[in-house]
């Protein structure tokens, strides 16, 4: 049985980023499990399943409220530290801004990406902001791992109309940094293909998704890349 590992933030993720992967892997009964870097419930967004943003429709945010309440992968979650890459075929990264405060900065987190994209036999899935662990991650040689790589994640553009002049979000955190800068400042040949509605690069082992509409394809191209059939 294929088997994938979901890393999801404790401080926020968004839900269609995470739950739209997840419901593609089940249907063709991949084995998951779900690791936090503290091993608790990771939080969810609530601005990810509130229909007044024009990004999230009725059936998204109902689909993401069921999973987040009631899987029980997201509500029993293993430590990231317990965590192997080698135990799985495939390790996904779901996004949102809370990746930049956890999972992002977490070591583990780190070394799983590295192992999965860097190992004979894995492959990565990393979406919207959690795009930005490729800034920090780095090789057995210390290299950082997205050098020369073709990646797509949350770009400036989008990040602009988030945050103040200040770098503080609507929620009060500061941005501690921005996706795209720190992609671009450890190497990465960054395209968040800005015109299309959809992004996702593969890059090698490593596939990147710009954001919550780019979930499904990344999903789909995700599976090319494992050679697994899609239902249809």
């Amino acid at each position: 049985m294929t088997s994938a590992l979901f890393v999801v933030t404790e401080e926020g993720y968004w839900g269609e980023e995470c739950v739209e992967p997840l419901r593609t892997l089940d249907e063709e009964g991949f084995d998951v499990t779900v690791a936090t870097p503290s091993g608790s419930k990771p939080v969810l967004d609530e601005t990810s399943v509130d229909t007044d943003n024009p990004l999230v429709s009725e059936e998204t945010a109902e689909r993401v409220r069921e999973a987040h309440e009631n899987d029980e992968r997201l509500n029993d979650p293993i430590p990231l530290a317990a965590a192997s890459a080698d135990d799985h075929d495939v390790v996904v990264f779901p996004g949102g801004h809370g990746t930049m405060w956890d999972v992002n900065q977490d070591v583990h987190a780190r070394e799983l990406l590295s192992d999965a994209v860097e190992g004979d036999d894995g492959k990565a899935l990393v979406v919207c902001h959690a795009v930005g662990i490729l800034g920090f991650a780095r090789n057995a040689d210390g290299e950082f791992i997205v050098d020369g790589r073709d990646v797509t994640g949350f770009p400036n553009a989008f990040e602009e109309d988030i945050v103040d002049d200040n770098d503080v979000m609507a929620d009060g955190r500061k941005l501690p940094y921005w996706v795209e800068d720190e992609v671009k400042a450890a190497g990465g040949n960054w395209d968040a293909e800005l015109d299309a509605d959809a992004s996702v690069t593969v890059d090698g082992d490593l596939v990147t998704a710009r954001g919550p509409a780019s979930s499904r394809a990344a999903a789909a191209a995700l599976l090319e890349e494992l050679d697994v059939r899609q239902t249809a």
